[in-house]
């Protein structure tokens, strides 16, 4: 147990903010033995600390979700099921498993976080997203201390949505491990998105193995996202948004070059908000500390001492031209941690 820890390396903004307590549970007898002992603390789960913007210090006590392992319970000659514990790295657990030739999760490549995080916010890229193969999520209820499981219908997975991101159960489950199906042969590729057709042909390859599309998918997020080690951000900041065709008629009349994609609901669209904010003048511009990332305007970055104060401050300065010139508000990814 960690007293007023400095919490600057526990989250990927890189934000020095300070906290009462840090707890690394490497158990879940260990965090049952901390909910006993202090029922009444406040407490918040962090896991890589990906997808946080801490405002302010924060009163009360950090769970650091390091459970660590994974193993087989079951499989068949074409599908694997792999249980997964909470603490595990989830690029390290997209690689193992492309190493082991379990196919599935290969589009996630190299996104921050961990495996007990991913349902939380349904992690997706590339046309894959988590919900597509998970099959359950076993958690500590933290109200009463009870182990619970979910089943992937029981998720109510939405696009970066979940029954756990609900205001009623919003840092209420420890998720201390994840069950998921993959393939150990006759892989589903995603190889839809143009950019991934790209790479591939530049490397000549007709028929890609999970290696190549993890691969392609790595050396594409690596030419426009920043490494939060050498630059402090929490990768894409904003969702996607969702529009309806009488606005998106009504855009592409104003720009026809609008990129746009079909979503499974009649009359909805997709728009890439990293277009949105580029169009509205905000790529590679710096506000003080904060800024846009200059490779892609989806990302905000910690140029080097900007408080989580700034950060937001900037997100709403953007959040407000976008809504002016496009008529579409855009929708935060990060959790903002008062």
């Amino acid at each position: 147990m960690l007293k007023n820890i400095s919490l600057q390396k526990y989250n990927s903004f890189g934000i020095e903010v300070y906290a009462d307590w840090l707890a690394e549970i490497e158990d879940v007898e260990q965090l049952l033995t901390i909910l006993d002992d202090s029922p009444d603390m406040r407490k918040l789960i962090l896991g890589g600390g990906s997808n946080v913007l801490f405002l302010n210090d924060f009163h009360g006590m950090i769970l650091l979700n390091l459970i660590q392992g994974k193993e087989v319970i079951s499989e068949t000659d074409d599908k694997v099921l792999l249980k997964v514990k909470g603490g595990e790295n989830w690029h390290d657990l997209v690689m193992w498993a492309v190493e082991h030739n379990y196919g599935g999760i290969e589009n996630l490549a190299l996104i921050p976080g961990k495996a007990g995080t991913a349902p939380i916010q349904n992690i997706g890229a590339y046309g894959v997203e988590i919900k597509d193969v998970l099959q359950e999520v076993h958690a500590i209820d933290m109200t009463t201390g009870y182990p619970v499981k979910f089943s992937r219908e029981d998720c109510r997975f939405g696009y970066r949505d979940s029954i756990f991101k609900k205001p009623e159960n919003k840092g209420r489950y420890f998720i201390s491990a994840i069950v998921l199906e993959l393939t150990k042969k006759n892989h589903r590729l995603r190889t839809g998105y143009g950019v991934i057709q790209d790479i591939l042909k530049t490397k000549k390859i007709c028929s890609p193995t999970i290696k190549d599309v993890a691969e392609a998918i790595i050396e594409i997020r690596r030419s426009k996202l920043p490494d939060p080690k050498e630059i402090g951000n929490a990768g894409s900041f904003f969702k996607n948004p969702f529009i309806d065709k009488t606005l998106l008629d009504k855009l592409l009349k104003q720009y026809p070059e609008m990129p746009y994609y079909k979503t499974g609901k009649e009359n909805i669209y997709k728009v890439p908000a990293g277009w949105l904010i580029e169009q509205a003048g905000f790529k590679g511009k710096r506000f003080g500390n904060a800024g846009v990332h200059d490779k892609q305007a989806l990302v905000l970055v910690n140029y080097g001492g900007a408080t989580g104060q700034e950060i937001k401050k900037l997100a709403e300065i953007i959040i407000d031209e976008v809504e002016k010139k496009f008529f579409i508000t855009l929708q935060p990814e990060v959790n903002f941690i008062e």
